[in-house]
C-alpha cells in the first residue's frame, strides 16, 4: 500500500497487466517515445518496447479500428485518446464496429479507450468535454468513470480483463489533484457496484468522477447546519448500481443528481427517470439534477467556472432539497 496520485495508480495498473499479460499493448499519439500527453505511460516503451507500445498516427479513426483489429486478432489493446473530446472522430468504428460486433459474431473485442475527460483548466470546447452518455447509449459499451486512485487502478484492471470495449473516462483535474493509498498487489473493482463516498441520512447525491469532491465539500457545509447528505459514487455508468441508489433514495425520501456533463441528455436523467418510476412513493420531494448547461465548454476561466457545477450550486440546490 502506497499513496499514489490518480494519474500514478492509472499507470502503475496498466504496467503491471502488460508485465502480466503479454497480449496487453498500448495504442495512441505519442505515449511511446513523449511517454503520453499526460505521462502515464513514461517509460513504457522502453521496458515493453515498440511492437507493445506503438505511436500511432494522427488519427482516432485509425487507433480505434487498429486495436478493434488486434481485439480481433487475441491482443488486449489499451487505446488512449489525448483528450476525449477526440474519440468522436473514432465514432462509426466504435459504434458500428466494436460496439456491435459480440452481438453479430460472438467475436470478443477487449477493447480499452482511456479517455481524457472533464474541464477545470481552460482547455476550451475542444479538450474539455465529458460525452459518457453519448455512449452509454449504445448497446455493446461499457463506461467507467473513476474519482479515487484506488478506484482508477483497480477498474483498469478490470476493464483490460474484460472481453468488450469499455470507455475509461480519467477526468484530468483528478490526475495529480487527488491522491489516496492504493494497493501495491493487483486487484479489480467489478463494475456496476457504486461506492458510498459519505454516508448519510437526509439527502441523497448521485454523481461520479470529480464531482464526487464537489459533492462531499458541499456536503459538508451543510453538516454545519445539521443536513446529513450521503454521496454516492457510482464509479460506473453502464453497468450503473440501480440498487444502490435506489437504497440510499428510500432511506433518505430526497435526491440531486449531479453531473459535469451538459443537462439534455446526460446520464442523470436516466438516473432521475428510474428513481421516479421505481421509488416514487418514497420521494419526499422532486428528483432534482444538477448539471452544466447545454453549451460548449467555454475557454474562459470565469466562464467554465460559471459552466461547471461549483461547491456553492451543490449546496444551494441541497439546501433547497433540505427545507422543502
Amino acid at each position: 500500500m502506497a499513496e499514489k496520485t490518480y494519474l500514478q495508480a492509472i499507470s502503475d495498473g496498466l504496467r503491471q497487466e502488460m508485465r502480466r499479460d503479454p497480449r496487453v499493448c498500448v495504442m495512441g499519439e505519442d505515449v511511446g517515445l513523449y511517454g503520453g500527453a499526460f505521462k502515464v505511460t513514461n517509460g513504457f516503451q522502453e521496458e515493453f518496447g515498440a511492437w507493445r507500445v506503438l505511436d500511432m498516427p494522427l488519427s482516432e479513426t485509425a487507433i480505434v479500428a487498429g486495436a478493434t483489429g488486434a481485439a480481433l486478432m487475441g491482443l488486449r489493446p489499451v487505446a488512449e485518446m489525448q483528450f476525449a473530446d477526440f474519440v468522436s472522430c473514432a465514432w462509426d468504428h466504435l459504434v458500428t464496429v466494436a460496439a456491435k460486433q459480440h452481438y453479430r459474431a460472438g467475436t470478443p473485442i477487449p477493447i480499452v479507450l482511456r479517455l481524457p475527460s472533464g474541464g477545470g483548466f481552460s482547455g476550451g470546447p475542444f479538450h474539455s468535454q465529458n460525452p459518457e452518455s453519448s455512449f452509454a447509449h449504445i448497446p455493446g459499451l461499457k463506461v467507467v468513470c473513476p474519482a479515487t486512485p484506488a478506484d482508477a487502478k483497480g477498474l483498469l484492471v478490470s476493464a483490460i480483463e474484460d472481453a468488450n470495449p469499455v470507455l475509461f473516462f480519467e477526468h484530468k483535474h483528478l490526475y495529480r489533484r487527488i491522491k489516496g493509498d492504493v494497493p501495491d498487489e493487483r486487484y479489480t473493482i467489478p463494475f456496476g457496484e457504486a461506492r458510498v463516498h459519505r454516508a448519510g441520512d437526509d439527502v441523497t447525491v448521485v454523481t461520479w468522477g470529480a464531482m464526487v469532491y464537489t459533492a462531499d465539500e458541499a456536503a459538508g457545509r451543510l453538516a454545519e447546519d445539521g443536513v446529513s447528505v450521503e454521496v454516492l459514487d457510482l464509479r460506473t455508468l453502464i453497468p450503473w448500481d440501480r440498487e444502490r441508489v435506489l437504497d440510499s433514495v428510500r432511506r433518505c425520501s430526497k435526491v440531486l443528481v449531479l453531473h459535469e456533463d451538459t443537462r439534455t441528455g446526460g446520464f442523470g436523467a436516466e438516473i432521475a427517470a428510474t428513481i421516479a418510476e421505481q421509488s416514487f412513493e418514497y420521494l419526499d420531494a422532486p428528483v432534482r439534477r444538477l448539471a452544466a448547461p447545454d453549451s460548449p465548454v467555454p475557454f474562459s476561466p470565469v466562464l467554465e467556472k460559471a459552466f461547471i457545477p461549483q461547491v456553492d450550486d451543490v449546496a444551494a440546490a441541497l439546501r433547497e432539497l433540505a427545507d422543502y
